[in-house]
């Protein structure tokens, strides 16, 4: 991983936006899917496999 330290200032700057947004960000208090699909999250991977189909968005 690069030091930041190396980095021109700009991008220094993106960096310590990017963390500040992340800490403020609420975390999702999402319901639980009743007869949803077991596993990581389909639409965050790309693909979707139900019966032996699978479906690529």
């Amino acid at each position: 991983m690069t030091d930041r330290k190396d980095l021109p200032p700009a991008a220094q700057r993106a960096l310590a936006e990017a963390e500040e947004r992340r800490r403020k960000q609420k975390s999702l208090d999402l319901p639980v899917e009743l007869g949803g699909r077991d596993g990581p999250e389909p639409v965050r991977y790309g693909d979707y496999e139900k019966k032996g189909i699978c479906v690529d968005f």
